[in-house]
């Protein structure tokens, strides 16, 4: 394992990416609506990152154990479809859970973000469900401190989802991030407190919390996207932050 820690002027690289994923983010969430058709919001991401003088860091993207390169430059997963969704000619549908994931890559500085956007009219359940994701990710970096532990991240994770009675997703974590679209370390959303690597300032993270309605199982489908082998809703949230003495840093 290679950790690849960040200096200041890093830090301040990977925040001016950082903003421009928040913005771009912010426009596909918006534009997530029933009648919508996915290769819509992919087209959008495209247009607005360019435009803003930045690359999309996922387009033609192949990541380490994949069969072939990501074709597109947003990950849009519906429903039991986890990460890694392929938008293409689906049409959203009124309580679809929709995922969006976005990596920016602007002069070589790697940012990382994705939320979960109910379409249309949902469940309470449902809406928990995104609500405990969310909760989540934000406890998470809250833990992410100098001397704490990739342990203390992934048990306050884990233990969110217990509580609102969902199960973590099985399989799928977070990562470092900076140089490159994923980085060591992986992050599990689960752990002890006090085990696991401890953290160092300069550490850039991925948070990413994915919880899910009915079993946390996932499969590998032909597409390269990963989904719920017995079907269900899965929800996911994921920042970018950095390790830093004064605490964490939250980049997207």
């Amino acid at each position: 394992m290679k950790i690849r820690l960040k200096n200041k002027e890093d830090i301040e690289g990977l925040a001016k990416s950082g903003r421009i994923l928040r913005a771009v983010l912010a426009r596909l969430e918006s534009s997530v609506k029933p009648g919508v058709k996915t290769k819509e919001i992919d087209d959008l991401s495209r247009e607005l990152i360019v435009s803003a003088k930045a690359k999309p860091s996922f387009l033609n993207y192949r990541p380490e154990g994949a069969i072939k390169a990501f074709p597109v430059s947003v990950c849009v997963s519906v429903n039991d479809t986890v990460v890694h969704g392929v938008p293409g000619d689906y049409v959203i549908r009124s309580g679809d859970l929709v995922k969006l994931d976005l990596g920016i890559d602007l002069n070589g500085y790697f940012t990382d973000s994705a939320v979960t956007v109910i379409a249309g009219k949902t469940t309470p359940k449902v809406k928990l469900l995104v609500k405990a994701t969310e909760e989540a990710l934000m406890r998470g970096i809250k833990m992410a401190k100098p001397g704490r532990t990739l342990g203390d991240i992934g048990s306050v994770i884990e233990k969110t989802a217990l509580r609102y009675g969902f199960d973590v997703v099985e399989g799928l974590g977070g990562h470092g991030v900076g140089f490159a679209p994923h980085e060591d370390p992986m992050i599990d959303n689960f752990g002890d407190p006090g085990s696991g690597l401890i953290l160092k300032e300069g550490m850039v993270l991925a948070l990413e919390p994915m919880f899910c309605i009915g079993h946390p199982e996932i499969m590998a489908a032909p597409d390269g996207s990963y989904r719920l082998r017995r079907g269900g809703l899965a929800a996911h949230f994921e920042h970018t932050i950095a390790v830093l003495k004064s605490g964490p840093k939250i980049l997207t």
